[in-house]
């Protein structure tokens, strides 16, 4: 296994441990986190764990054409039960990805320091959430990072039956609009498997991602 130092750098991908595993060590910081994202690398590790980066082997990703919508799901946002909007409340987004509690999960990999980090990217206008509200109250949103023609969700969170459903499908028709790639969904999830998503080999998702950085 490769153990990151103070130096600004991640091994080939070719040296890849078969779990997906990249590297430990290094930091959160600004830079190494724009240069993991851009390199199609991920931070991925609970609470007192080191620092762990991830390239899996299968990459979860939605082509944004192939977005599947339920009629139950078009029925609730044709109602308009829930305002959308986006990047108006990041850190209570990441907050409440923290702090829900999810099958089969006993912690959390959203740790204090990665709050920390992902708010500094935030900052830096690199990392992107996705509110839904009810009646005024934050119900449900995701965050994720905007490389400009791919957008990396993170994590999403639903405190009402639907919402983090309704904030996917909305994130999904703006990338749209603004003519993405595609989204990546990181690893296997069959949530998201149910809305459209499908595993492609790194490398394919590594030809994209360059495409997309030489823009």
């Amino acid at each position: 296994m490769f153990y990151l130092g103070d130096p600004l750098y991640f091994p080939p991908l070719s040296q890849t441990h078969p779990t997906g595993i990249v590297a430990f060590g290094g930091d959160l910081s600004l830079p190494r986190l724009q240069l993991a994202y851009r390199s199609g690398i991920f931070p991925w590790f609970e609470d007192g764990e080191p620092i762990t980066w991830y390239s899996p082997a299968e990459r979860m990703v939605l082509f944004l054409e192939d977005l599947k919508v339920s009629k139950s799901l078009k029925k609730i946002i044709d109602k308009k039960i829930f305002e959308v909007t986006f990047n108006k409340a990041f850190r209570e987004v990441i907050a409440n990805c923290q702090n829900v509690k999810r099958s089969g999960q006993l912690g959390t990999w959203i740790t204090d320091d990665m709050i920390h980090a992902y708010c500094n990217l935030h900052e830096a206008g690199m990392a992107k959430s996705v509110e839904v509200w009810e009646s005024g109250e934050l119900v449900g949103g995701l965050y994720g990072i905007d490389l400009g023609h791919i957008f990396c969700g993170e994590s999403m969170f639903s405190l009402r039956s639907n919402a983090s459903k309704v904030a996917f499908v909305h994130l999904v028709e703006k990338l749209k609009r603004e003519n993405y790639l595609l989204l990546d969904c990181q690893v296997y999830n069959p949530h998201l498997e149910s809305l459209g998503a499908v595993e492609i080999d790194r490398d394919d998702f590594l030809m994209i991602l360059n495409s997309a950085n030489k823009n």
